[in-house]
C-alpha cells in the first residue's frame, strides 16, 4: 500500500522516471541487500538517464530530421572524397561547440543530405538543438510569417537555434526579398550558432545565385569563414541503394 502511495505521489509530481525506477527497484529482491544510500543513488542515476533520454526525443522530434540517417552507418568506403579524420574529428561535434559551420557540396544523389543530417542528429544526441528545412520552404516559412505577423518570433527561433540544416541551397537564384531575409539569418548565426548546408552547386557559384553582389559577398563571409567545406564526387549512391547495398543511401533530397 505505501510502495503504491509512492508510486502515485511521484507520478503526481511528473517524476516518472524515479517512479519507473522505484517500481523496478521494487521487483528487485537482491535490491533489498543495498544500503539506502546505494538504492538512491541508483534511482537518482535512472531518472538521470530517463530525463536525458526523454530531453534527447523531444529534441529529435523538434528538428525535422529523417530518422534514418546516422553517424555510426557512414559509408566510408564509397569513393566520393570523403576525409575519413574530418568525419571522425566531425562526430563528436565540437565544430558546433565551436560555432564551425558545414558546406556540403556535389552532384545529386552522392548522399550530401543524407550526411548533413547524419551529423546535425549526432549534435543532437549531444544535448545541441536543431532545425532542419530545405531552403525553398525555408523561404516559403518565412514568406508565410511576414504575412501573418510572425515573423519575428520565427527568426529569433531559427537565431537560437544550435544547428540550422538548410538543405539543396542556390538551387534557384534568390530574389531580393530571399537575399535579405538570408543575410539576417546568417549575421544572427556568426560566430554563434552552426549552420549546415547542401548544394549541388559548388561554392564558388553561390554568388551568382545570390545575386546582388554587394549582398552576397556579405552573405558569403559569413558563410564560408569557419566552416568545413566537403566537396563530394562520383557516382550517385542511389545507384548502390538499387542494388541492395548497405549504409548511408540518400532517399530523396541530395
Amino acid at each position: 500500500m505505501m510502495n503504491q502511495q509512492t508510486l502515485d505521489r511521484l507520478h503526481s509530481l511528473r517524476w516518472l522516471g524515479l517512479a519507473e525506477a522505484w517500481r523496478q527497484q521494487m521487483e528487485m529482491p537482491e535490491v533489498a541487500s543495498l544500503s539506502f544510500d546505494e538504492r538512491f543513488s541508483l534511482l537518482v542515476d535512472q531518472h538521470w538517464t530517463w530525463r536525458e533520454n526523454q530531453a534527447m526525443a523531444r529534441r529529435l522530434k523538434k528538428s525535422k530530421l529523417d530518422a534514418e540517417p546516422c553517424v555510426e552507418d557512414i559509408d566510408l568506403r564509397h569513393p566520393r572524397g570523403l576525409d575519413r579524420s574530418l568525419i571522425r574529428t566531425l562526430s563528436n561535434s565540437q565544430w558546433v561547440a565551436q560555432h564551425h559551420s558545414l558546406l556540403f557540396t556535389g552532384p545529386t544523389g552522392i548522399g550530401k543530405s543524407w550526411l548533413a543530417q547524419a551529423l546535425a542528429q549526432k549534435a543532437c544526441r549531444d544535448g545541441y538543438t536543431v532545425w532542419y528545412r530545405p531552403v525553398p520552404k525555408l523561404f516559403r516559412d518565412l514568406m508565410i510569417a511576414r504575412a501573418d505577423g510572425s515573423l519575428g518570433r520565427v527568426l529569433e527561433t531559427i537565431a537560437r537555434t544550435d544547428v540550422l540544416v538548410g538543405d539543396d541551397f542556390a538551387m534557384a537564384p534568390l530574389n531580393e526579398q530571399e537575399r535579405r531575409d538570408f543575410l539576417e539569418i546568417c549575421d544572427d548565426r556568426y560566430n554563434r550558432r552552426s549552420t549546415i548546408l547542401t548544394s549541388q552547386l559548388p561554392v564558388a557559384s553561390w554568388h551568382q545565385q545570390i545575386g546582388d553582389p554587394t549582398v552576397a559577398d556579405s552573405i558569403l563571409d559569413r558563410l564560408v569563414h569557419n566552416a568545413y567545406r566537403i566537396e563530394l564526387s562520383g557516382d550517385s549512391l542511389r545507384k548502390k541503394k538499387g542494388r541492395g547495398s548497405s549504409g548511408d543511401q540518400p532517399g530523396g533530397g541530395a
